[in-house]
């Protein structure tokens, strides 16, 4: 055996006796450098009275339809007007074979000349019987006379109706428009041989200015803004409605509500409103399937760009707020959007600063640089006192 043996036994140890505190610097933990204070952008918050309004679907219809039909039967001579095209009530459209109804017309007027003067001469016979009555002529003749007067006068009230009835008849052999509106391809030639109240219809006028929209209403929102408006929340206003086409588009105009539906559909819970829209351009077509924002009222709310907002996995909304130099989350309660803005109820104060830019991986009490700035329609930041646009990310 060595005899060097019992000094290695103690180094060893020695070795195993030396105290933590001995262990390399590498291996000890530093401190995180402090991070510097990044810029981001910020808007005060101010109250403003914003519309409540609610987003509808519906439907264009036509005001009137009508079926235009022949009131006197013959054969068609013309078609007097260009398919597609906006008529007049009273517009020639077509023109029957008018032979018939001039003879029948010539026909009556001479019945009525010849009832007429039956007529005259029966009340000259009765004015000469009731002067002579009780001297030269009997009580008998007198009433001959009377009766043959009131025969006759009969006799002229039928001709001078059959007359009338004539005259109607030759103007009815021009087809006129009923209403005002759109008029369709005709659906007969020149030639046809059309029967007075036929049921082929001969074209089809849709009356388009106005125009009837239906727009489906949820009830339960209604009753929700009614609740509002009686808690003092909600300023109820009349109903003023923009339709919102399929491009996008939007008509503003006069719309006038003419009718509430009064019952709730049992399977969808809504009800239909009808309004009478302007459409003199005819920009809506009977048919169209359209949105409609309907204004009811007003409130006052804070509006919060979309950009400025986060919605978190439960559902709340929160924005951040500048407070003493550092981020702060803020939850808060909006009732819908207006525009490109959250309509806030709760959770924030007037003159509240709120960032809309460089929120990007922001935490909460982290140190921030606060710059005022500006959004606009776009939702493109602005630097508010260089109106410079920004080009941090959110």
């Amino acid at each position: 055996m060595p005899r060097n043996l019992p000094l290695l036994r103690r180094l060893v140890a020695l070795i195993l006796m030396t105290p933590l505190l001995a262990t390399p610097p590498l291996l000890a933990q530093q401190a995180p450098a402090p991070q510097p204070a990044g810029k981001a952008g910020y808007m005060e918050a101010a109250s403003t009275q914003v519309p409540v309004t609610i987003t509808l679907t519906g439907r264009a219809l036509a005001q009137n339809a009508t079926q235009v039909r022949p009131r006197v039967g013959g054969a068609l001579t013309a078609i007097l007007y260009a398919p597609g095209t906006e008529v007049a009530a009273g517009t020639p459209l077509f023109s029957i074979d008018p032979l018939t109804y001039e003879v029948a017309l010539s026909a009556a007027e001479a019945e009525r000349t010849r009832a007429d003067a039956d007529y005259r001469s029966a009340k000259l016979a009765f004015d000469r019987a009731e002067r002579l009555q009780g001297s030269a002529t009997s009580r008998s003749t007198f009433e001959d006379a009377q009766a043959a007067l009131l025969k006759a006068q009969a006799t002229l009230g039928a001709a001078e109706s059959s007359l009338k009835l004539a005259k109607a008849q030759l103007d009815w052999a021009t087809i006129r428009a009923p209403i005002a509106g759109i008029v369709g391809v005709p659906q007969v030639s020149v030639g046809d041989l059309v029967t007075q109240n036929q049921s082929e219809a001969l074209a089809e006028i849709v009356q388009v200015d106005p125009i009837h929209v239906d727009l489906t209403e949820p009830y339960p929102t209604r009753l929700r803004i009614e609740a509002r408006a009686a808690a003092g929340e909600v300023t109820l206003t009349d109903p003023q409605l923009t339709l919102i086409l399929d491009d996008g588009r939007r008509v503003e105009g006069t719309a006038r509500l003419i009718s509430t539906g009064a019952t709730v559909s049992t399977t969808t819970g809504t009800r239909t409103l009808r309004f009478e829209v302007a459409n003199a351009g005819g920009l809506i077509a009977p048919g169209m399937f359209l949105h409609g924002e309907l204004q009811v009222g007003q409130t006052t709310a804070f509006l919060v760009p979309q950009r400025a907002a986060q919605r978190q996995r439960d559902g709340s909304l929160t924005v951040w707020l500048v407070v003493d130099g550092k981020a702060k989350k803020q939850a808060v309660v909006e009732s819908g959007t207006y525009g490109n803005a959250w309509v806030v109820q709760s959770g924030l104060t007037a003159g509240d600063r709120i960032l809309i830019d460089g929120t990007t991986n922001l935490r909460d009490g982290q140190a921030i640089d606060p710059v005022p700035a500006t959004i606009d329609a776009n939702g493109v930041v602005q630097d508010a006192t260089a109106a410079a646009p920004s080009t941090a990310g959110n």
